[in-house]
């Protein structure tokens, strides 16, 4: 593991002493000494630190202005400033400045060692975070969908070649699957980069409101319009216009947002101008909008109008690695926002989420990790906790879809479980304590497991 490196601005004779000696427990770190500003901000420049501790004193405003730059180049450096206790309005300005901690003269050696230690803590969760991060964007990230599968690649592919062009988009996939990522990253990827993303769902707003919402209205047009209000699609000029679910839009209002695909104007409630909007569609929708067709429920021609490029997102359950790569992404991420780390998902906790059929998809698994991060007693997401609707629905029948390395190690785990825990009960005939105290497993998830692999401790008497 990488030394800490500490930069110590402290003028003091016998100073690097003291240090040395206070923070001599922390994990070997490497010191760098210096007496003076301009010598601290150089080091700063030109070499790793992280972390500064800087004495105030005998100036505070040069050492302020030190550490305002030293912020400009290193915006996450943790900092710790040394001060006299009558020195408290120079601490106070210092801690605007993003300085983590100060700490009064004479300096405790431990209090110091306990505020770098938790200092340094955090600056390593930070960088090993951010290597998280680059390794997951690397290969297998475009802007904020994380995937690997070949069906995600092919989306990955549709974005990049429809992104720069004009053609409006429908984006088709169950609920949770990231439709609203997809059209982000089309947004981004464009020439409308600049412009707005205007994002709306059709099935949130009652239909009483909204042709309003859409086209705006003018003044006076209907009870309750007491002034002229722009509408989204007015609001999207220049930009995106993301239709979620497409398929809870009323017959009325397909006619006129069809209308305003093929003209590119509007016209506001109680208004008689028209309105040109230059916006690009990117609808989505979890329907069947064929069968929708077919039933009169939705219009041929706004489907025909909106349908120039289709992108189909695949459930998770068929997306074969991608749930272990989207866990594993998820428990890092998660885990650093909540000031819970977690270092890894258990194998047992892993079958489960890799046999679990996810109807809700990627937003399920996100709620499921924030979950098992939450209830975690330690640095690990056992199977403990998991949901036990989950647990108990992954043991139905195993995800479908292309066989990848996580399910060909899942059946081999399976396979070991049911031979050692055959043989482990055999040996102690069926006295799940005593088995219990052999595998070194509490009781109750022996329990379980026996329950999984559907044992019976009678059948070894």
């Amino acid at each position: 593991m990488k030394k800490p490196h500490i930069l110590v601005v402290d003028a003091q004779p016998g100073s690097p002493q003291r240090y040395q000696v206070a923070l001599a427990g922390l994990d070997a770190p490497e010191f760098c000494f210096v007496s003076s500003a301009e010598q601290a901000l150089s080091k700063l420049r030109n070499g790793p630190i992280d972390l500064l501790i800087a004495d105030i004193e005998p100036n505070p405003a040069e050492a302020l202005e030190m550490l305002a730059s030293a912020r400009q180049i290193d915006g996450e450096l943790p900092m710790i400033v040394v001060t006299t206790s009558q020195n408290l309005e120079s601490a106070t300005a210092s801690l605007r400045l993003g300085v983590a901690d100060y700490l009064p003269k004479p300096v405790d050696p431990e209090l110091l060692a306990t505020t770098a230690a938790r200092l340094l803590s955090g600056r390593r969760r930070e960088a090993e975070y951010e290597l998280l991060r680059r390794q997951v964007e690397r290969p297998y990230s475009f802007d904020d969908i994380i995937g690997g599968c070949p069906a995600m690649r092919k989306v990955f592919d549709t974005i990049e070649q429809v992104a720069n062009s004009n053609v409006d988009v429908l984006v088709v996939g169950e609920t949770g699957t990231g439709k609203e990522l997809v059209a982000r990253s089309i947004h981004r990827r464009s020439g409308r980069a600049a412009g707005p993303f205007v994002p709306v769902d059709c099935g949130a707003i009652p239909d009483s409101l909204l042709e309003s919402e859409f086209f705006g209205h003018e003044k006076g047009s209907f009870t309750g319009a007491d002034s002229r209000r722009i509408g989204l699609l007015e609001f999207a000029d220049h930009g995106t216009f993301f239709l979620d679910e497409l398929g809870e839009l009323p017959m009325l209002l397909q006619a006129k947002l069809l209308r305003t695909l093929q003209e590119r104007k509007i016209r506001r409630v109680g208004g008689r101008e028209e309105i040109e909007v230059d916006l690009r569609i990117v609808a989505a929708t979890a329907r069947n909008l064929d069968e929708m067709i077919r039933e009169g429920r939705f219009r041929q021609d706004l489907y025909y109008r909106i349908n120039v490029v289709r992108i189909d997102l695949p459930p998770l359950r068929e997306r074969g690695d991608d749930i272990g790569l989207l866990a594993e992404y998820m428990v890092q991420r998660y885990g650093r926002e909540m000031d819970h780390p977690i270092d890894r998902i258990t194998p047992e906790a892993y079958q489960v989420l890799a046999q679990y059929r996810w109807p809700g998809n990627v937003r399920e698994l996100q709620n499921v990790i924030r979950r098992g991060i939450a209830l975690s007693k330690g640095s690990m997401i056992e199977l403990d906790d998991l949901p036990d609707e989950i647990v108990a629905a992954a043991g139905e029948g195993k995800s479908s879809g292309a066989v990848g390395y996580f399910e060909v190690r899942n059946e081999y785990v399976t396979r070991f479980e049911q031979q050692y825990l055959s043989d482990l009960l055999a040996r102690h005939r069926g006295d799940v304590r005593t088995a219990a105290l052999e595998a070194k497993l509490p009781r109750g998830t022996l329990y379980r497991l026996m329950k999984n692999h559907n044992l019976d401790a009678g059948s070894f008497r």
